[in-house]
């Protein structure tokens, strides 16, 4: 039964409800601490039907994924869950945090907006955890939404094995088109990697893809074709389809932190939240797991384990920070 004060300060909030975020909570609340999960229920792989590679879980629904982690949080009884979208994170004044029970003085008030018509939330935590996921920009093709999740995909440990041996494209306009190429030849001889325009792949690299057997295609992309729900090639910019049934696209991804505001968070040179070894970003009392952190998106089972670590850094840093013996492990 989850924890029914809702104005009651907590250990943690969570920004973010999917496997990271979860496995982050539930490793909380079993240390006893007050924890609360606010999610928008906005997960960046909705249309993925089948997630793989998730031990005692392999084929599941995301959805279901994060349906069956949200019961196993919620059944603790310092657990709170709040659908709600995150507007603006506020550090405390030392004082402040003091006079809540803070013992470090670090504090965070979180104000959130009720979705699907529940109410507009605010919690004061001790720490923020960042669990938010990334938002996805793929390549500008008008019909290429109609085929992701189902003949296209971004994960290729995720979705690879289902691809073995069909007619594959890679999409991709990001430096590391030439590793995900390699990746993707494992599960397929037949494999075009699409640059639409963008210099990515350099000469040596194309013929080594070449020497395995891969054609780079530099032409400019026009769409994706398909008849109905089935994905059947690719229309270059002057006319010609090459045929594919399915492959893979190398979104660019977004750190969605603007409810941070001015507060001064670092980003690596792909915009990911860094972070040291304990998960804990350049805000002190400032965490961040899963997608959001280098080295980006990878497969769920990695995002959920990551939770779970960076959980018992942040959970020691209190206990440290109570006791007032800082926060580096010994």
């Amino acid at each position: 039964m989850a924890a029914e004060d809702r104005t009651a300060p907590v250990g943690v909030a969570i920004i973010g409800g999917g496997p990271a975020g979860l496995s982050a909570g539930l490793q909380l609340v079993r240390a006893n601490r007050r924890i609360a999960i606010l999610d928008s229920n906005r997960p960046r792989h909705s249309a993925t039907l089948r997630s793989h590679g998730f031990l005692t879980r392999d084929g599941i629904s995301p959805l279901e994924l994060r349906r069956l982690g949200r019961e196993e949080f919620e059944a603790y009884p310092s657990a709170i869950t709040a659908q709600a979208v995150v507007r603006e994170v506020l550090p405390l004044a030392a004082e402040e945090a003091l006079a809540v029970g803070f013992p470090d003085g670090i504090g965070f008030r979180v104000r959130a907006t009720g979705i699907r018509g529940a109410a507009d939330e605010t919690f004061v935590a001790r720490r923020v955890l960042l669990a938010a996921g990334l938002t996805e920009e793929l390549p500008a093709l008008p019909m290429i939404r109609a085929y992701y999740g189902t003949a296209l995909h971004s994960c290729v440990e995720c979705d690879g094995f289902e691809k073995s041996d069909e007619p594959l494209a890679l999409i991709g306009e990001t430096t590391d088109v030439f590793s995900r190429a390699l990746l993707i030849s494992r599960f397929s001889s037949d494999l075009i990697v699409f640059t639409n325009g963008a210099d990515t792949i350099r000469a040596e690299q194309e013929a080594q893809l070449a020497g395995i057997g891969v054609r780079v295609e530099r032409r400019a992309i026009d769409d994706i074709v398909g008849e109905k729900a089935e994905m059947t090639g690719v229309r270059l910019a002057d006319g010609e389809v090459i045929p594919r049934v399915g492959g893979f696209v190398r979104p660019r991804w977004h750190a969605p932190v603007e409810f941070l505001g001015e507060l001064p968070i670092a980003r690596d040179a792909w915009g990911l939240v860094s972070v040291d070894a304990r998960g804990e970003s350049s805000i002190r009392g400032v965490y961040a797991v899963g997608d959001i952190v280098p080295p980006g998106p990878q497969q769920l089972i990695i995002a959920a384990g990551n939770g779970a670590r960076v959980a018992a850094k942040l959970n020691l840093d209190m206990i440290r920070g109570a006791l007032g013996v800082g926060r580096v492990d010994d």
